[in-house]
């Protein structure tokens, strides 16, 4: 409708014509973030800060300059299942509450590889939703001995990777969440009948399992955050070059370590 080219009448002059508003013709339609990249940010919010609220998230996503409200915010987090760590009233506990197993991690000096191995679930938003990835990593060496991808979080998904890696070797322990996954009679009889003491991390502890963590980070902020994936197949062989390259050509910049890859410290 518009000519802002136009060889004898201004814009201003065509607005007055078509009683338009100039500020309409000057308006460019913000673009409507991508749902996998705004998961991702709301994760690293709530990772950084985990005792943010939908709504401090909500505002740092504004900050960041997203166009978002905290509606939306709001409904991703109880997708993704994630909400503010704060104190809680205690609630009567159920008889089928799990056994309790300590955090033998505390103060622990970790001697070498597979003396503690750690394993965990993430979430990466693919267009047609959200899919699981569970890693388990020597927690010496950063080496990833096992992972896999799933569109459900069922224990048998978890018990496969625990498989892959004992098929490398074994730990002495092996540290987990408080997951349904994890205190399942499944994953605690496999970990303990292959005799490996189970570690658990208090509940809402979640830098008490920081070195996978960290793990997670790295994958999202150097690999899935600046890629799109269309489908499982296509993220899985993506995410299978960049744990290839992490663990065989990525050095451990610790002067104790010699400066080795993660394969180079475990496999020695």
């Amino acid at each position: 409708m518009i000519e802002h080219n136009h060889p004898a009448l201004s814009i201003r002059r065509q607005c007055n014509i078509l009683d338009v508003w100039r500020s309409n013709v000057y308006y460019v339609p913000q673009q409507e973030p991508d749902e996998s990249v705004l998961a991702n940010e709301i994760h690293e919010v709530w990772f950084e800060m985990p005792y943010y609220g939908y709504r401090r998230i909500t505002a740092e996503l504004q900050r960041r300059g997203y166009s978002i409200n905290h509606k939306r915010v709001l409904r991703m987090m109880h997708d993704m299942h994630i909400q503010a760590l704060y104190p809680k009233h205690k609630t009567t506990l159920n008889h089928n509450e799990h056994k309790k197993y300590p955090y033998l991690l505390k103060d622990l000096t970790i001697k070498g590889p597979n003396h503690v191995w750690a394993t965990d679930i993430t979430y990466i938003r693919l267009p047609g939703g959200f899919v699981y990835l569970v890693g388990i990593i020597d927690i010496f060496s950063r080496f990833l001995l096992a992972w896999s991808l799933s569109n459900t979080m069922e224990t048998e998904f978890c018990l496969e990777v625990l498989d892959k890696a004992l098929y490398i070797n074994k730990p002495e322990i092996l540290n987990t969440d408080q997951g349904v996954q994890y205190t399942s009679n499944d994953w605690i009889q496999r970990v303990e009948g292959n005799q490996i003491k189970v570690s658990m991390d208090g509940i809402g502890r979640w830098a008490d399992n920081i070195f996978i963590e960290r793990f997670w980070r790295t994958l999202k902020h150097e690999h899935v955050l600046i890629q799109e994936f269309g489908s499982i197949r296509e993220l899985r062989n993506s995410i299978g070059s960049f744990i290839d390259t992490y663990n065989h050509k990525r050095l451990r910049l610790h002067q104790s370590l010699g400066y080795r890859t993660p394969a180079e410290i475990y496999l020695g």
